[in-house]
């Protein structure tokens, strides 16, 4: 099997799908701050200084591109929001100029972005074809798009814009599963806001499959082909974890504490998988139910 890169390699998604590459018998190797030989062979980058090891690129026929600071790991002060931006930003074009750089080009990149793309669009379903929304995250996806878009002149590029991503191992899901762990399993704001979600497994599985069909181009959204109302979502959690829902928390109470942050959980995404579907892939799990038993039996 063909060698991929991936960079992001030691988070959530990147350890996830290192896996199941491998499993399918694919060389896979990372691009990180530090230089390593375990548990994966690790290239060093540095974005901030602009430098990277062109070894990584050694035989390479495939780059997935992951690498971003969490959205969520802190407040979003102007230093923070910058910072947010740069990594995605910088790191792309970085990624970029040592891609084209080399005599034989990877053939494929498959470049990460999110559903923050569509802004708080409320209930209308959005595809891949709709305009991106007006606050900060959207604007941090449209930038880190446009940065990988240069590649298409050399590759075949994959934007994949991903949903929440659920798994017992990190993400979204603990920090929700922690309120009910306490009996004080809570509502965020009104419950209407619609949450497009996609089970790890069928996230890794679904880049896998845009690396292997030469016919997929261009953006494809990551989500699983039944969104649920943030209420839905969290009595479901409730009911799988055997645990009451006994709390609504306000929109306006979380604005005050998390400030522009709390569009993370408040913002309504209603998402359309339909064009990865009609490209021939299939999801796992296609329920919330199915998805949170699966993760939860496991965790």
């Amino acid at each position: 099997m063909s060698k991929v890169l991936i960079t992001g390699g030691s988070g959530l998604v990147g350890q996830r799908l290192t896996q199941r590459l491998q499993q399918k018998g694919y060389e896979v190797v990372h691009l990180g701050r530090t230089a390593s030989t375990a548990p994966v062979l690790t290239y060093a980058w540095d974005i901030n200084k602009g430098k990277i090891d062109p070894n990584a690129f050694e035989e390479v026929a495939h780059v997935v591109h992951l690498a971003g600071a969490g959205v969520a790991d802190k407040a979003w002060s102007l230093s923070r929001k910058q910072e947010i931006m740069n990594s995605r930003v910088k790191g792309t074009e970085l990624l970029l100029d040592a891609m084209d750089y080399q005599a034989k080009k990877p053939k494929t990149l498959i470049a990460a972005s999110a559903i923050g793309f569509y802004g708080n669009a409320g209930m209308a379903l959005c595809t891949e074809e709709s305009a991106a929304g007006p606050d900060f995250l959207a604007d941090v996806c449209k930038a880190w798009e446009a940065a990988a878009a240069p590649a298409d002149a050399y590759t075949r590029r994959c934007t994949v814009r991903i949903g929440i991503v659920l798994s017992e191992k990190g993400g979204a899901l603990p920090k929700m599963m922690l309120p009910f762990k306490l009996f004080s399993g809570s509502v965020l704001g009104s419950g209407k806001q619609m949450m497009s979600w996609i089970h790890l497994d069928d996230l890794c599985d679904m880049i896998i499959y845009l690396i292997e069909n030469e016919h997929c181009q261009g953006a494809y959204n990551a989500v699983a082909p039944l969104p649920v109302a943030h209420y839905s979502f969290m009595k479901a959690l409730g009911h799988t974890m055997k645990r009451p829902l006994w709390m609504w928390v306000p929109g306006f109470a979380l604005k005050l504490v998390l400030g522009e942050m709390a569009a993370t959980v408040l913002a309504s995404q209603f998402v359309s998988n339909e064009k990865i579907q009609q490209a021939g892939f299939r999801f796992e799990y296609e329920n919330v139910y199915k998805a949170l038993k699966h993760l939860l039996q496991k965790g």
